[in-house]
């Protein structure tokens, strides 16, 4: 039986620092009553945390974290992003200048860390790239070890970490996981979906990009759109729909992009191909986990490949266009648009 860890009403901003200590106490939790933790995710800079370690970046005291906040705040509510990034950049920080904009709680959080330590938040050695660096290995995205043909985690052994890892990731051939993408982003954009939950955001005063909620892929093409169509006075056209629901499938599908070359570069992690038999997987995994050997090898059978050396499949991609089930001629997107009309009505009386 598995064992339910409560996890608290998180902050507005819950950042990986915080992730860690939560995730590293319910693993300790877990562990003490026997059982065995699985975590699942996909977010690497999380997951790599949570592996190897959090970097020791001195926590600011009351005093200074209310003198940061001081210093930002006139900034931020005149959202005057660019002049608050020179004055944490004139600090001690250059790389704020290379922030998401209007992501205020790094911003600010740089700053504090200068003013504890005198130091900006790269000067902190990260506890992965000491491991890095103590095997050697180039963790680059033309590493040789990515052409590998086997599927053997020999560079971080288990004694290194505080805890036994047994790390997989799985993923779908390309061009199966971009159309199971597709869909799904063609599933949520309905009004029960993700709009009605970006015009929540917007009614709440939150605008796009301000902060990690409104940066969520999908949130953020979301509430681009439905500001849109509120300056328009509550309308859209067929096009403009479709246009927003194309942004919301492309930026989905680079992310995931994004997220294999990350994790093609984590060599801890071994590659299951997760569009073959459910069960075959879970075995294996499972079977993996009982193993005694201390070496893991997948099967030709189950192994999926970390790189495209397939003609035919690379010319795939790169002339692939999404095909929709719900969302296809201008007709089907009739009640969106009445949808956001009558969103429009309600903004425009109670204006």
């Amino acid at each position: 039986m598995g064992k339910k860890v409560k996890i608290p009403t998180l902050p507005l901003y819950y950042s990986v620092g915080q992730f860690f200590e939560d995730a590293r106490q319910a693993t300790r939790d877990i562990l003490d009553n026997g059982r065995v933790p699985v975590v699942a995710g996909g977010t690497g800079l999380y997951l790599r945390w949570f592996i190897y370690g959090k970097p020791d970046v001195p926590k600011a005291s009351p005093d200074i974290a209310s003198e940061a906040y001081s210093e930002l705040a006139e900034l931020q509510k005149n959202e005057d992003w660019d002049e608050a990034v020179k004055l944490v950049v004139k600090a001690g920080d250059p790389k704020a200048q290379f922030l998401a904009a209007n992501d205020w709680y790094r911003l600010r959080r740089s700053l504090e860390i200068i003013k504890a330590s005198g130091s900006p938040p790269s000067a902190f050695q990260v506890p992965f790239d000491s491991f890095k660096e103590e095997l050697g290995t180039s963790l680059t995205e033309d590493s040789q070890n990515v052409h590998s043909s086997l599927d053997v985690s020999e560079e971080v052994k288990p004694q290194d970490l505080d805890y036994e890892f047994i790390c997989f990731f799985l993923s779908s051939p390309r061009l199966d996981l971009y159309r199971s993408i597709d869909y799904r982003c063609d599933m949520l954009s309905e009004t029960d979906g993700i709009l009605s939950e970006a015009k929540w955001l917007l009614d709440t005063g939150l605008l796009p990009n301000s902060n990690s909620a409104t940066r969520a892929i999908g949130y953020r093409q979301a509430m681009e759109y439905l500001l849109k169509c509120r300056e328009q006075g509550g309308r859209s056209s067929a096009g403009e729909f479709y246009a927003f629901l194309s942004e919301f499938q492309k930026a989905s599908r680079n992310f995931a992009k994004r997220q294999m070359t990350w994790f093609r570069n984590e060599h801890i992690y071994h590659w299951l191909d997760a569009s073959k038999p459910l069960e075959k997987v879970l075995n294996f995994i499972y079977n993996a986990y009982h193993d005694q050997t201390g070496t893991l090898v997948v099967p030709e059978s189950l192994r999926m490949k970390k790189v495209t050396s397939n003609e035919r499949e690379n010319l795939q991609l790169k002339t692939y266009r999404p095909k929709n089930r719900h969302f296809v001629s201008r007709n089907d997107c009739s009640d969106i648009l009445d949808w956001i009309r009558s969103q429009g009505e309600v903004v425009n009386s109670v204006v």
